[in-house]
């Protein structure tokens, strides 16, 4: 298996970010503007696009350093989805959540972004068990 491999981190990325598209959209999308404190104007205001790019960039990364442990490691089918989440569990939600401490964030965004993180990591992982 080779360190890098272009499309299972598009795959992995594309996974996360379709996750996103749910969660934010149809799922969650009104109670995660309500607890951003957004309204309608300053969502519809925003530069959807490079938003939308710099997503995608960062779930690349994401993607390529998670496919660089599997890649690297070898693992088992069920390993492969505990990386993922532990990901999330252990590094992507506590982060978020030190951040939301010192910037006064309600708890409702941490519940709907870690939702977003642990979700989209599963996903991911459930991704790259196709290319494993």
């Amino acid at each position: 298996m080779n360190d890098f491999a272009l499309w299972p981190v598009l795959a992995g990325a594309a996974a996360f970010f379709a996750v996103g598209a749910i969660w934010y959209g149809a799922l969650f999308g009104k109670a995660w503007q309500r607890a951003a404190g957004l309204t309608d104007e300053a969502v519809r205001g925003g530069n959807m696009a490079l938003i939308f790019a710099l997503t995608f960039a960062f779930e690349m990364l994401i993607a390529m350093v998670l496919w660089h442990l599997i890649a690297r490691t070898n693992p088992l089918p069920h390993v492969v989805m505990m990386m993922a989440v532990g990901f999330a569990v252990g590094v992507m939600i506590p982060a978020i959540g030190i951040n939301y401490l010192y910037q006064r964030k309600s708890g409702m965004l941490f519940a709907i972004d870690a939702g977003h993180f642990l979700v989209g990591m599963a996903a991911m992982g459930g991704v790259f068990l196709l290319f494993v």
